[in-house]
């Protein structure tokens, strides 16, 4: 499994919201994609400059796959944290 994880920020406030609204398309695209558990890209609800990312992928082949085809939008952010994990476990939380 691959993970897909972080945050970015956007240079102010004001353009989180349309950072967020133009990666829409392409996390509608990504879940429809064999291979993808979750994508998600969305506004942190506290930090108003903040974009929080999460992706979820059954193996690395789909998501290389989906890198290829990903086109994503081409946005300015100031700062990125986004790491990649590798796991072979998944586990109820609760």
């Amino acid at each position: 499994m691959i993970i897909i994880a972080g945050y970015s920020h956007t240079k102010n406030a004001r353009q989180r919201d349309a950072v967020v609204a133009a990666l829409a398309n392409m996390v509608e695209r990504a879940r429809k994609q064999d291979g993808c558990i979750d994508m998600s890209i969305g506004a942190d609800s506290v930090d108003p400059e903040r974009i929080n990312v999460f992706e979820c992928w059954r193996d690395q082949q789909s998501w290389k796959t989906w890198r290829k085809i990903a086109k994503p939008p081409k946005v300015a952010l100031k700062q990125v944290r986004v790491k990649l994990y590798r796991t072979e476990k998944a586990e109820k939380p609760f």
